[in-house]
């Protein structure tokens, strides 16, 4: 197993490699910048964004992704080219594009993201920032989703085909099929002040006395904000891993050394968890990184934007709109290799439940 860690970790370098190359030259060809932007303001026709075009800094070159001609600008007609040029040096886009990329990544390696261009803060601090939002609705989500859809999918499975079988497919289809944020705003309108009941907070993670209460009265404040936004994600989440755990055990089920369990007289709960369950449960342990994953990263975006929680996918949204490129590729950076981490979590977590499995025997 040592060797297929190893051996899993030395290839998180070219796919981390590869990931950076695409998305660098994606952005390449994407519209606007914050160079245009800074000379779209001067030029008196810039949007009301928190274009900073001073104080960004040296530190900026590191994660400027965006292919800037160094020459002619959309609207840059009038403006003195020594302020273009001061511009470019601010920003970052003195360079060829190659040469920022490779300093970029010579920065990562050292572990040095650079500063945002519009925040005043230096990568890292705005994640750090922004994460304890998005790992509450992450975890919490994940958690829900697991604690409902596990004994929900085992149970499906013991009495597939039933009346219980078909009318909880229907639910879990309909929880699908509707966006989180729908569910978002009617929870919104029924229990939070909307239309008829006012049981829970509106917006933001925490009330605004949390630092003078008790320990204990800011876990029930900090769980009291955090019901309705969690609900929201864990709706639509229930469906594919209910499936994914009742097909699973119909599976095992049917094999052979089940039914040489039951013929032997051993107890269905015994034979369900003793036998089957360990059996099963490996595929959705595999399913787990990119769950959790996508509930973090990619699913809490407009959940964040209802409830007014400032997270890691409001931040991404923000960055990406502004040309915010330090943050951009930088948190892009280090969600992929949290990605990959995970994913490797994941394999080892096989092994532990069931220890027939070598990875490093099917690998050699």
């Amino acid at each position: 197993m040592t060797t297929y860690i190893l051996r899993r970790l030395l290839l998180m370098i070219p796919t981390l490699l590869g990931v950076m190359i695409v998305n660098f030259v994606i952005v390449q060809f994407a519209p606007g910048g914050p160079v245009e932007r800074a000379i779209a303001q001067a030029a008196g026709v810039g949007s009301d964004v928190s274009a900073r075009v001073s104080g960004t800094g040296a530190e900026s070159t590191q994660a400027s992704g965006m292919a800037e001609s160094t020459g002619r600008y959309q609207g840059a007609q009038g403006l003195d080219p020594a302020f273009i040029a001061e511009l470019e040096k601010q920003f970052g886009f003195d360079k060829p594009a190659h040469v920022r990329f490779f300093t970029m990544l010579w920065n990562y390696v050292r572990l040095d993201f650079g500063e945002s261009f519009y925040r005043g803060m230096g990568v890292i601090d705005l994640i750090k920032d922004k994460l304890p939002v998005s790992l509450s609705l992450g975890l919490w989500t994940t958690l829900l989703v697991y604690l409902v859809s596990i004994p929900l999918g085992i149970r499906k499975a013991v009495r597939n085909g039933s009346k219980f079988d078909t009318w909880t497919s229907g639910i879990v289809v309909v929880g699908y099929a509707v966006p989180g944020f729908l569910f978002a705003v009617l929870l919104i309108v029924f229990f939070a002040g909307g239309s008829y009941l006012q049981i829970f907070p509106l917006r933001g993670l925490v009330s605004d006395n949390w630092e003078t209460l008790s320990w204990g009265a800011r876990i029930l404040d900090y769980l009291w904000h955090i019901t309705l936004p969690v609900i929201a994600m864990a709706i639509g989440g229930f469906a594919a891993l209910t499936m994914l755990t009742k097909n699973a055990f119909l599976e095992e089920m049917s094999k052979l050394y089940v039914l040489t369990a039951r013929a032997k007289g051993l107890e269905e709960r015994r034979v369900l968890y003793g036998h089957v369950f360990r059996n099963a449960i490996l595929v959705v342990v595999a399913g787990f990184p990119a769950a959790f994953i996508s509930i973090l990263f990619a699913g809490s975006l407009l959940i964040e934007v209802i409830f007014s929680l400032d997270g890691l996918g409001l931040l991404g949204f923000e960055s990406i709109l502004n040309r915010d490129y330090p943050v951009v590729f930088g948190s892009l950076f280090i969600f992929t290799l949290l990605g990959l981490v995970l994913n490797l979590v994941s394999d080892v977590a096989y092994t532990v439940i069931d220890p027939r499995i070598d990875f490093e025997t099917r690998e050699g």
